[in-house]
């Protein structure tokens, strides 16, 4: 061996290497495979040192090396732990022949805790199978050595198991686990020297030992403060078998729970061992170390605070009389699941890890793998919540033991797959980090060395080798650890700040569990006017032992409530049924809806309260989506949509097929605009807009499929057509039940028969309504074309020379104010500009309107009051014709456009609303006039499209039947007044109806001043 074959291996020093190889005669060629394996050590300068320090001190060296040379298991498991840390060489110099426990059989295999527990007992002279063990103190061996020897064998089993870690035969949780049965073997054995101490103390109490915190949950560092909980209870007296003094008991309890806890916090040879803290017990240091169990359930039931419930999840018995450690659990455990209902629960849990992060020494935050932002402590914060609230009706959730809990949460659908395998790898390599770190000198630490320095970046190599970084140990570890810490924080703030949390954490007890036999009773409470339905309906969504199921149990509880929020409960039940039914197993729909609770109490909503809603998302249900980020709501840009059409077009080969596609998109944008409507996303004019643009994208893409197939069966193109949007379509304003209004346009091409080319754009049109009406599944759009010149005896389509001759000679004055609302909108780009350009000055008359022409317009808005208000309707609850309704509001607009666009140019609009803002900005409309008008269109237009919404059909009036209207008012935002509200007695039909009343009374006269010049 040479030096450069050591610096090849690692060896940093390899000529000092080599001399103390070759110093402790480790340099035959039989030694090749020792420092090979001292060289696989995290740090192989430090593990050829160590073992010259072993074999230095063994008294029989040889016998150490011929083991070295032919056992390549206590090869591999000495060098790992010598190259790890120096606290463990040291307990190996100590104690020569120690490295035997790294020999055999027994160090490769994981003692049961009930080994470790005889064991120990047995180091102490105690009988582990005696009701209450004490040490042997009759012989020579005194109280003080019988700790020593506890401590020794202590350590020795801690050897043993690191030489299984560092090897990769125990995984993070196993090691975990071992020592946290490792302490509770300790602790008994302590409790069995400190009787044999104090006889008379142990024959006056029972005394049990709770564990907490990391031991109580099985997952114990190498170096942790071991926390616990004193119980004790009076024992029966010698002789006469009656109870001894409770308070005598307690004291005697005391003298040996202190005596306990002195054996693990002693300092001597073998170092401290960790310590005992029972400061986690009823009022922490303040308080009596020992107490009984009734002390005990008196505090928790009075006096405990959120955060001691969160600590005792993790409670079990680890040591001392186990029947009264049970008897401890029987009582705490129900207080321990019943916590999430206390009022702040979860936002208590939430400030109490926030200010964890706030005291975190300045410097130390991103150093800090317990304590920091994507730490152990968000990942542990985040399953307790979890736990704690969910666990309240669900068992299978109750493990103080981090991973398996969550692996509960996710094998029942409480937490998504792949986060909790997330969090579970991050938690794996940051124990296994905390692991390493805590073992180089057996100290209690979970910061990461300081890179700044040269002794952190020695320590950060051989933490990034041991953990398997070979190419560059420091850059890969603090690479894996950003990823990880990264990952952890983004995980922690999207589970432990989920808003189902607090939803799920304020139902009552009973309403968590939804029960067959409570939830008929509740579903009546929350006004579902057919419980057994609705039962049934929950019984087939939550029925089994899927995954799929196992959400539905979590989300429902909440949900409904938020159905009985809705107007029709019962249908918004119904309706998430068929949803859920329709999307099946789709993995990413009830994770939706768990992970973003918004989404679930949108979806509530509008199943509850709108029929058109629920008959377009039983269509396309994938559209939940889009609830989760009002983004998604709002109204989109028609050029993006007329873009997607354009792919719906090319994506198909008939011309059914390709309409039908985009008339897909048309019942999603219809969708989008509904729920941006109904979850007052959207105001009314926004709505108004994006119902338009849909439409208008919808008729331009079926009449570039109408003229292709018609041009095909010709053979030749004769016109060019173009669409015109009349009335509410061309104002921008359709609503939900409204036919498209709209004039066709041709102009045939040069040298083209006229006759011809009208027969051609004549088919054109007549195959642009059959596609966009054809029986579908998609929703229809109906074209209306009543409003062209004559009527419905003048031709449909028409020349645009045809439309001038019109214009010039025969139009009369209502034809002008229909133009008012004329918008090319679909066709031939010149032939719309030069429609516009036509239809200008008869709309915008230069000098205005003739008097004769107002007194004209006067009489037709008379007449049709009178004539087209339908019968039976009541005037004045009628939102289109009816008194202060959108047609007063309209024709002041109409009426002022008619008379002053000619001069002023931002009154030369198709949109209502803007002509009345241009009207008071150029003082033709009072302020005061323009509002009242505006409060009333917007409040009849809102009405008019929620008729729909909520109905599933149109309606111009506000519905007769009261439920209806309630509903109406409902979706509308009126709500139901709480008991003894001051100032507020109306339900929602009779607010809406008042409202309602009120608005359009002020419009009307305020139409009948400027309209009329009264």
């Amino acid at each position: 061996m040479t030096a450069g074959a050591l610096a090849r291996r690692g060896f940093s020093d390899s000529p000092r290497a080599l001399r103390l190889v070759t110093g402790a005669g480790l340099d035959s060629p039989s030694d090749t495979a020792v420092i090979d394996s001292l060289a696989a050590a995290p740090d192989p300068d430090r593990a050829l040192l160590g073992l010259i320090r072993v074999l230095e001190s063994d008294p029989d060296p040889d016998a150490l090396r011929d083991a070295l040379r032919e056992d390549p298991a206590l090869r591999d498991r000495l060098c790992r732990v010598l190259g790890t840390g120096a606290a463990l060489s040291d307990h190996l110099v100590r104690h020569p022949g120690d490295w035997r426990e790294l020999r055999g059989a027994d160090a490769a295999r994981t003692p049961d805790p009930q080994e470790l527990r005889r064991g120990l007992l047995h180091t102490v002279g105690a009988d582990p199978h005696a009701a209450a063990p004490a040490a042997d103190l009759s012989g020579t061996r005194s109280a003080e050595e019988l700790r020593h020897a506890l401590r020794v064998a202590y350590r020795r089993r801690v050897l043993r198991l690191a030489g299984r870690d560092l090897t990769g035969l125990a995984t993070v949780d196993a090691v975990a686990a071992e020592l946290s049965d490792l302490a509770a073997a300790l602790l008994d054995g302590a409790l069995a020297v400190a009787r044999a101490e104090h006889p008379e103390d142990a024959a006056r109490c029972r005394l049990a030992v709770i564990g907490m915190g990391k031991c109580g949950g099985r997952e114990l560092n190498y170096v942790s403060d071991v926390d616990v909980v004193f119980v004790a209870e009076p024992a029966d007296a010698p002789g006469d078998g009656g109870p001894v003094d409770e308070q005598a008991a307690m004291r005697s309890a005391t003298r040996l729970a202190t005596a306990l806890m002195r054996v693990p916090a002693e300092t001597d040879a073998e170092g401290t061992l960790w310590e005992v803290d029972p400061a986690l017990r009823p009022e922490g240091k303040n308080g009596p170390l020992v107490r009984p169990l009734s002390g005990h359930r008196a505090y928790y039931e009075r006096w405990a605070k959120t955060w001691e419930f969160q600590a005792l999840l993790k409670a079990r018995p680890i040591a001392g009389d186990m029947e009264l450690g049970r008897a401890y659990m029987d009582v705490i455990t129900p207080m321990v699941w019943e916590a999430s209902s206390r009022r702040n629960f979860v936002e208590d849990v939430q400030a109490m890890r926030r200010r964890v992060l706030e005291h975190i020494p300045a410097g130390q935050a991103d150093r800090e793998l317990k304590l920091g932002p994507g730490g152990l402590r968000d990942i542990e914060f985040s399953v307790q919540l979890l736990q704690l609230v969910h666990g309240r009706a669900d068992g299978r959730l109750r493990s103080g033991t981090t991973l398996v809990a969550l692996a509960a949460l996710s094998e029942h659908g409480y937490v998504g797959r792949p986060d909790a395998a997330g969090l579970a790898d991050a938690y794996r390599f940051l124990r296994r980090l905390e692991h390493l770190l805590q073992l180089e000198r057996l100290r209690r630490t979970h910061l990461m060395p300081d890179g700044g320095t040269a002794d952190g970046q020695s320590e950060l190599r051989l933490l990034g080798r041991a953990l398997g970084f070979t190419a560059d140990p420091v850059r890969e570890l603090t690479e894996a650890r950003r990823k990880v810490a990264a990952e952890v924080r983004r995980l922690h703030e999207k589970l432990f700040y989920r808003p189902l949390l607090n939803a799920v954490a304020k139902l009552p007890g009973e309403e968590a569990r939804l029960s067959p036999e409570q939830a008929r009773d509740r579903l009546e409470a929350l006004g579902f006017a057919d419980p057994a339905g609705a039962l049934r309906h929950l019984e087939a969504l939550t029925s089994g032992v899927s995954r799929r199921a196992s959400i539905q149990r979590t989300l429902l509880p909440v949900m409904l409530g938020w159905f009985s929020d809705a107007p029709d409960p019962d249908a918004g039940l119904l309706g998430f049924r068929q949803v859920s039914e329709a999307l099946g197993t789709t993995p990413w729909y009830l994770r939706l809806l768990r992970d973003d609770v918004r989404v679930a109490e949108r979806m509530a909503w509008l199943l509850g309260t709108s029929r058109y809603v629920t008959e377009l998302l039983l269509r396309a249900p994938e559209a939940v989506g889009m609830l989760a980020d009002d983004a998604d709501l709002v109204r989109r840009d028609p050029k993006v949509m007329a873009a997607e059409a354009d792919a719906a077009l090319r994506r198909y080969d008939t011309a059914e097929e390709s309409v039908s596609a985009v008339r897909a998109l048309r019942r999603r944008e219809l969708l989008r605009t509904a729920a941006a409507d109904l979850l007052e996303v959207s105001d009314v004019r926004d709505v108004g807009s994006a119902l338009t643009d849909i439409a208008a994208v919808t008729i331009d893409a079926a009449l570039r499929v109408a003229s292709a197939r018609v041009l095909e069966a010709d053979g030749e193109e004769l016109t060019r057509v173009c669409v015109v949007a009349m009335g509410r379509f061309g104002g921008g304003e359709l609503t939900y039940a409204s036919d498209a209004d709209v004039m066709y346009v041709h102009a045939p091409l040069p040298g083209a028969d006229a006759t011809a080319a009208t027969r051609q754009a004549m088919a054109v049109v007549r195959e642009l309504a059959r596609l966009l009406e054809m029986p579908a599944a998609e929703p229809a759009l109906k074209v209306d074309t009543d409003l062209r010149p004559e009527g419905r005896s003048g031709p449909v389509v028409r020349t645009l020379d045809s439309y001038a001759a019109y214009y010039g000679r025969w139009s009369q004055v209502w034809e002008s104010q229909a133009l008012l609302r004329a918008r090319p909108v679909a066709g031939d780009p010149e032939l719309r500009a030069a429609f516009s350009a036509l239809i200008d000055p008869v709309r915008y008359p230069e000098g205005g309107i003739e008097a004769s022409a107002v007194l004209e317009i006067r009489k037709l808005k008379a007449r049709m009051e009178s004539e087209r208000l339908p019968r039976g309707a009541d005037p004045t609850l009628h939102t289109k014709l009816g008194r202060g309704g959108l047609s007063d509001v309209e024709w002041v607009a109409q009426l002022t456009q008619l008379r002053h666009a000619h001069e002023y140019p931002d009154l030369r609009t198709t949109g209502t609303l803007e002509a009345l803002e241009a009207a008071v900005a150029h003082g033709l409309l009072a302020a005061d006039d323009g509002v009242v008008l505006e409060q009333a269109w917007r409040l009849a237009s809102r009405v008019r499209g929620m008729v729909m919404l909520v109905r599933g059909r149109g309606g111009d009036s506000l519905p007769t039947d009261l439920r209806v209207r309630a509903a109406l008012a409902a979706a509308l935002g009126c709500r139901t007044p709480e008991d003894g509200e001051e100032g507020l007695w109306e339900g929602p039909a009779e607010q809406l109806t008042e409202a309602y009343l009120r608005t359009t009374r002020r419009a009307r006269a305020v139409m009948e001043r400027v309209f009329y010049d009264e």
